[in-house]
């Protein structure tokens, strides 16, 4: 059995992950949910190629987010019906665009069905047995809750007092640390505060904290302004997204913010890796991104097209944190040679991405499998130090691709929009356990 080390001490977590990776163990009995799942979370070996056979199906469309609520997997994205995998049998059960289930046994809460009426985009573990649903959506249910929700995992009921106000658009990423929450998407305003993308509210009222008044501008030509992805640790806020400046700095497409302190302020951290364009279509290119369990680096994973290995394009690339300059490079770049990468997991073992890619270690590819290409055809591992993909090779339908990933003690659990992955039937929803 695989020791597992999480950075966050969360001794029932860890137990029911021991649990989970003990064959024939029965699953550890029901615990409190009132703190959410330890992130990060480290492992100290790469996940098994062979999913679990007991998590539901989602029957149609996509999805883009999962979180973890003590020992309930939150899903979220666009779809109408889900259905547990034991018994086969087993019937439809309507759900828009939300559900959960058990992450032991794979039972779907009953409780919790709320009815989303747009897009779900983002998700992310509250305090007290709740979950943020960020997305494009006005109500949830017959409730207001435009772009952004604080639910109860027990009933599906929205939070009362939580009233975040989002307007101008929707909220495309989620992130919560020390009693705030971070969003960003392409909403312009929250309240009566303008906020460009990003804002920081108060994880327990949704007021905009005033004192993190970080202004994204700047789009490149082609779309319009938006916040793609965050990540964040105790002190740093990484974000990406289709801009040019924070806070009037230059950071093409990608910046640093300075959470430790009373102001947040942005870094003197800045790359030039995401300044040249990619194919006319893909006008801003950067899409996942994530830390290590210790922070002190970061890997972000783009489309953009085929550019060739001279640029960032259809790629992953791994940055140094306590890097300074104004002409950081990446550590590493693992090129597709042409196909799209959306979500990235790093959990020291590995770093795990996902798209529709065909291959990695591609540079040379041109929708083709130049000279030393792999074949990991819609997810991957790559080496956190070399950047070279790993034996790891699962393999999964390609379709859109891997929209949502989420490493915790016990495995790595994977949302997209196909129904085959590790070479079984596992339709939108899948894990791949420690072991």
């Amino acid at each position: 059995m695989p020791v597992l080390v999480a950075d966050t001490t969360v001794v029932s977590a860890v137990l029911s992950a021991l649990a989970l990776a003990a064959p024939g163990a029965p699953p550890p009995p029901p615990g409190p949910t009132a703190v959410p799942a330890p992130a990060p979370v480290r492992h100290v070996s790469v996940v098994s190629e062979d999913p679990v056979d007991y998590t539901p199906h989602v029957l149609d469309g996509i999805v883009n987010a999962i979180a973890i609520v003590g020992r309930t997997v939150v899903v979220g994205g666009e779809f109408s019906a889900v259905k547990e995998a034991r018994p086969q049998d087993a019937p439809a059960l309507e759900r828009a665009n939300l559900f959960a289930f058990d992450l032991y046994t794979g039972k779907i809460l009953p409780s919790f069905a709320p009815e989303v009426r747009g897009v779900v985009y983002a998700l992310a573990a509250g305090a007290d047995g709740t979950v943020y649903v960020g997305g494009d959506f006005a109500t949830i249910g017959r409730a207001p809750a435009r772009g952004l929700a604080r639910l109860r995992v027990a009933d599906g009921a929205p939070v009362p007092g939580f009233e975040p106000r989002i307007a101008g658009g929707g909220v495309q990423t989620l992130a919560v640390q020390g009693g705030k929450v971070y969003a960003g998407g392409d909403f312009r305003r929250v309240g009566n505060a303008w906020r460009t993308g990003l804002a920081r509210l108060d994880a327990a009222t949704g007021a905009v904290d005033p004192s993190f008044a970080i202004e994204v501008a700047g789009p490149r030509p082609g779309a319009g302004l938006k916040v793609y992805s965050l990540a964040v640790t105790p002190t740093r806020l990484a974000v990406d997204g289709n801009f040019t400046t924070l806070d009037g700095q230059s950071r093409p497409q990608l910046g640093l913010i300075d959470i430790g302190g009373a102001k947040a302020r942005v870094l003197p951290w800045r790359t030039e890796a995401y300044a040249p364009a990619c194919a006319k279509s893909f006008p801003a290119y950067v899409r996942g991104l994530a830390f290590s369990p210790a922070g002190d680096y970061f890997v972000v994973v783009t489309t953009g097209g085929n550019g060739g290995a001279a640029k960032l394009c259809d790629s992953a690339a791994r940055f140094e944190t306590g890097a300074k300059g104004e002409r950081i490079k990446p550590t590493w770049v693992n090129h597709t040679g042409g196909d799209s990468l959306y979500s990235v997991a790093v959990t020291g073992a590995a770093v795990y991405v996902g798209g529709h890619q065909r291959w990695l270690d591609n540079p040379r590819g041109h929708d083709s499998a130049g000279p030393g290409a792999v074949k990991r055809t819609g997810i991957g591992a790559i080496d956190p130090r070399t950047g070279k993909a790993l034996p790891w090779n699962p393999t999964r339908t390609r379709g859109i691709g891997v929209k949502a990933f989420l490493a915790h003690p016990g495995g790595l659990l994977v949302g997209s929009d196909t129904t085959r992955l590790g070479r079984e039937y596992h339709a939108r929803v899948g894990m791949f356990p420690l072991g």
